[in-house]
């Protein structure tokens, strides 16, 4: 029947409005799910908002389950967490996370959804994207123990992998941001922050999520001669500088993509797995400092815009469902 569900959807860059969306019964191997919280994913989001996704990219930054074609009208998201109420019995009355864009109710493959851990309040679960990206990013990186390490941006995914490298037994972390209060985010995590002036340096390996070309150009600057500056940032159309005539061949430096769509060859492990290891570690309440706002569904044509001209300040914010 027509009139389901209700969808945010961006009409034209720069103006977001909520569609009715049909919604079917689950067939053989579905689930019907009743959304309760999804995320904004901040940076790539405010892009495709604003319309910022090179065509030449289109292809690779559609969403799993979007609708449209960038750079508009689409539907688009990635963080949605709800409750099955009908479809796959092993299912039924299940918490799930799905990489969903932000819709009340929806139906999807059995397949699609991970059941989300008994100790993960479903708020935090929208993080699990986020925490996911982080994961892939240690696999491509291969932080070693004892190994001196540099978070440059401390955003959603710089906060991300530095909690997760909180855990590793004898490395040297430090989180490095411009922005002083950031540091909040450090100090959640047991890790030791500093401006990037005062970062320490002669790193193995640093891990750059400012999504600028002065982080990209510090990083480097941090990194041991044949160490790797691991790229975490998507910049969108953005033209980025950095300094490959200077040091760069000298020290002999490597700069390396990381993207959570691909698992580095040799990794043993299939995008479920990677998924159910995020939900996991998403137990830990600390991460709930990267949780810095929240709206109702309702509100969210006008919380984009604000997002985007900043006067809404948010690392992840979460979209409420009632």
């Amino acid at each position: 029947m027509p009139g389901d569900a209700r969808a945010f959807w961006l009409a034209f860059p720069g103006k977001g409005e909520l569609r009715e969306e049909p919604v079917s019964d689950p067939g053989p191997d579905e689930v019907l799910v009743r959304t309760l919280h999804s995320g904004i994913s901040r940076g790539t989001e405010t892009l495709v908002f604003t319309g910022q996704v090179p065509q030449s990219q289109w292809d690779a930054m559609r969403a799993p389950y979007q609708e449209g074609s960038f750079p508009a009208p689409v539907k688009y998201g990635y963080l949605n967490v709800g409750v099955v109420e009908a479809g796959d019995p092993a299912l039924v009355g299940k918490t799930i996370f799905c990489l969903y864009p932000h819709q009340t109710r929806y139906v999807v493959k059995s397949s699609a959804v991970t059941v989300i851990p008994d100790d993960v309040p479903p708020y935090r679960a929208v993080l699990a994207g986020t925490v996911e990206t982080a994961v892939n990013a240690l696999w491509d990186g291969r932080p070693l123990i004892g190994d001196r390490i540099a978070v440059v941006g401390a955003g959603m995914v710089g906060g991300s992998i530095a909690a997760v490298l909180s855990r590793f037994p004898g490395v040297r972390l430090q989180v490095v941001d411009a922005d002083p209060s950031r540091r909040v985010i450090a100090d959640a995590f047991g890790v030791p922050f500093a401006a990037p002036a005062d970062a320490l340096g002669d790193c193995d390996l640093v891990i750059h999520a400012s999504a600028t070309s002065a982080g990209l150009t510090r990083s480097l600057e941090l990194v041991a001669a044949e160490g790797t500056v691991l790229e975490m940032s998507w910049y969108g159309e953005k033209q980025v500088t950095v300094p490959l005539g200077e040091f760069f061949h000298s020290r002999r430096l490597t700069i390396r993509s990381s993207q959570v769509g691909g698992i580095v060859p040799g990794r043993r492990r299939s995008y479920g797995e990677r998924m159910a290891l995020a939900l996991e570690l998403l137990a830990d309440p600390r991460f709930d400092t990267l949780i810095t706002g929240r709206s109702d569904f309702t509100d969210l044509p006008d919380v984009m815009p604000r997002l985007v001209d900043g006067s809404l300040a948010a690392l992840c914010h979460v979209i409420d469902y009632h």
